[in-house]
């Protein structure tokens, strides 16, 4: 597994997004991401000494980095699970309302990108792998060579939005009808043969990396069912604060909270719509300031959208 002083992370937008949650030491809140650890501690701090803070992630590294990061919190509960079982799991511990407020930080974390063997970056060579969860028996490699070549254009298309789908998918095809495609510079270099060289500050790879781990990990299907979760979860009150790094994730966020903000649903001459379930905290997105760009330039990318149970 390695040193826990191995384990690499930044917090994008600490305190932007634990401030949205306006912490509140009886309540109970829930980071559906754990991670390093960042955004908990901060919101362990500021819910002293009665709140209580469940945690999900499904990464052994991260949980095993942040219970020692955060062995002197009490009032802390880490679940090994997938966000995506957030009903379930708080079922369990006795928990039917979230009082409080939901933190959600979507995407692959700088430890897991930036760890060679995780296989999340073309530029390390590792098996490909990319999985969040490694129980999960489903990995990169799976996709690369068990997909036709019609379904790997389609997540190339819709998850990378990678121009040169077509010719890429080809090349992996072909490839891959001779021997396995096994590691990470193995299909970097076949993305490369495949496209054009155009000017850009984007490795060919990059949109196909990302397509394929948001496949291997469903992150776009689960980001969808856990919102409608939260809403369900949370008390009148009750605060989501969500940061995306990419505009698909955004996108969802950003259509979940507009479709149940809106007073009118149904656009019926006579409306017979529920009342809206959220307010807008924040109509446009929040983003990280110069500063922490400075320190973290991948922070450039993210987006946080606040929202209100009403």
């Amino acid at each position: 597994m390695g040193r826990l002083d191995d384990f690499k992370h930044y917090t994008v937008m600490l305190n932007e997004a634990v401030d949205a949650l306006e912490c509140k030491d009886d309540k109970i809140y829930v980071d559906c991401t754990l991670g390093g650890g960042g955004h908990s501690e901060l919101i362990l701090k500021r819910i002293q000494p009665n709140g209580r803070l469940i945690a999900f992630d499904i990464d052994d590294e991260a949980i095993a980095h942040s219970k020692e990061r955060l062995k002197d919190y009490k009032n802390l509960t880490i679940v090994k699970s997938s966000y995506t079982n957030i009903k379930e799991e708080l079922h369990k511990l006795g928990i039917e309302r979230i009082t409080g407020g939901v933190i959600l930080d979507l995407g692959a974390s700088y430890h897991q990108l930036t760890k060679a063997e995780r296989g999340f970056s073309f530029s390390k060579d590792a098996p490909l792998d990319m999985r969040f969860d490694m129980e999960s028996d489903f990995s990169a490699y799976d996709v690369i060579n068990t997909y036709s070549e019609n379904d790997l254009v389609r997540i190339f298309s819709e998850y990378g939005e990678e121009h040169f789908s077509k010719r890429i998918a080809k090349k992996i095809v072909e490839t891959r009808r001779s021997k396995p495609v096994r590691t990470t510079k193995e299909l970097a270099d076949i993305i490369i043969s495949a496209t054009p060289r155009v000017k850009s500050h984007i490795h060919p790879a990059t949109r196909v990396f990302q397509a394929v781990r948001i496949e291997v990990n469903h992150e776009l299907k689960n980001v969808n069912f856990v919102l409608h979760d939260i809403l369900d979860l949370l008390d009148k009150g009750g605060i989501i604060s969500v940061i995306s790094f990419h505009s698909l994730e955004d996108r969802i966020v950003k259509q979940f909270f507009k479709f149940e903000s809106q007073k009118c649903r149904c656009n019926d001459m006579i409306c017979k719509c529920q009342p809206p379930k959220i307010e807008l905290v924040n109509k446009k997105p929040i983003m990280a300031s110069e500063k922490e760009i400075l320190e973290n330039p991948p922070s450039r990318s993210a987006k946080l959208r606040v929202a209100r149970a009403i």
